[in-house]
């Protein structure tokens, strides 16, 4: 593997920098709304599962208990 110099690194990341496409204001936004949204859809599915596996060990805790 080829040893670079300090600037050869430098001029070499700015060039791969420079290529990298940025996200408009209104796609972060989306993004980040999609997430929120379902972050709270899978909440919701864990707490629902969670309360009918409750239920159900506490009815048959109660059944043979």
């Amino acid at each position: 593997m080829a040893k670079t110099n300090p600037a050869q690194f430098i001029q070499q990341t700015r060039a791969e920098v420079s290529k990298v496409v940025w996200p408009t204001r209104r796609e972060v936004l989306l993004t980040t709304g999609m997430v929120f949204a379902l972050s709270a859809v899978a909440a919701l599915f864990f707490s629902l599962v969670d309360l009918i596996f409750r239920n159900g060990l506490q009815a048959i805790f109660t059944y043979f208990g």
